[in-house]
């Protein structure tokens, strides 16, 4: 009896092993659940932990609750507003929402989801480089391209359960053929717009030297005119004072203009002056004594 109830146990335990792992499951935080009876949707669990289920009758299917990547593997390529073809590299970052929609919409299948998602926004795509140039996509309006992808692949995702976080453009560059050319072209213009910039800087510089050459003009005729008034003030105190003296003593003040003149005169030794020995230039060296 004793062998019989040994045998007997491991089997019993086995199957309530057997029958708690059909009863009884765990959700995962980081997954959504679905429990279904006889293939229609019963419960939706959100929150993880322990949770029961009746056997054979129930069964459960779990779906990723964190954040997907959809990455372009080739670059797509789109037509600009200029009928330029660009080559574009992307990637989405989703997740599910709604898992009883998701489920519903595509069965659960990643890959479905994901195809739906890359035909809505390369459709997206498409239409916002059909009204822009190839400079505005490559930088002006890059960043407002990628928002309003976003928004626009949300309004399909919601209708499938789930939600558009990111759209991002890795690399926008033109076709190995054409971008020669573009760049040559591109090169061109900034040289043009550099060439008007020099124009316009070596205009200021005229104009800015013109301005400085009359003011310099100005400024030295307004000290000249104001010299001139003070050499004119002064002459006209000398000859007062010339005059001065000369009303006090007039004998010795010639005798002084003689000898200031004589001095000027005979300065340098090699200077000739022809002049008549009577001359009054030589008065006062007639008369000393």
């Amino acid at each position: 009896m004793k062998k019989v109830f040994l045998h007997v146990v491991p089997v019993v335990l086995a199957g309530l092993l057997a029958l708690a792992s059909m009863v009884f499951f765990t959700v995962d935080q980081r997954y959504y659940a679905l429990l279904f009876q006889m293939g229609e949707v019963k419960l939706t669990i959100t929150e993880p932990g322990l949770h029961l289920k009746w056997p054979l009758i129930q069964n459960v299917r779990v779906f990723d609750k964190r954040v997907l990547t959809i990455d372009s593997q080739d670059p797509e390529l789109f037509i600009t507003s200029e009928k330029k073809n660009v080559q574009v590299d992307s990637y989405v970052k989703w997740r599910i929402v709604d898992p009883e929609l998701y489920y519903v919409s595509v069965g659960g299948d990643e890959s479905r989801a994901s195809t739906r998602l890359m035909q809505t926004i390369n459709a997206g795509l498409r239409a916002e480089f059909g009204t822009r140039t190839v400079r505005q996509v490559i930088s002006d309006e890059r960043e407002k391209i990628m928002e309003d992808m976003r928004v626009k692949a949300n309004e399909d995702a919601k209708k499938i359960g789930v939600l558009v976080l990111d759209v991002r453009l890795k690399r926008v560059e033109l076709p190995t053929n054409v971008a020669d050319s573009v760049y040559e072209r591109m090169r061109s213009e900034r040289k043009q717009v550099a060439n008007q910039l020099r124009a316009e800087g070596a205009k200021q510089y005229e104009t800015t030297r013109a301005i400085a050459d009359r003011k310099r003009v100005e400024l030295l005729a307004q000290a000249y005119n104001a010299a001139q008034k003070i050499m004119g003030d002064g002459d006209a105190q000398a000859a007062a004072i010339y005059a001065k003296a000369f009303s006090r003593d007039p004998e010795f003040y010639a005798f002084y203009r003689s000898m200031e003149a004589y001095r000027e005169t005979f300065k340098s030794k090699q200077d000739v002056l022809v002049v008549e020995p009577n001359s009054d230039f030589f008065r006062y060296l007639k008369n000393a004594r």
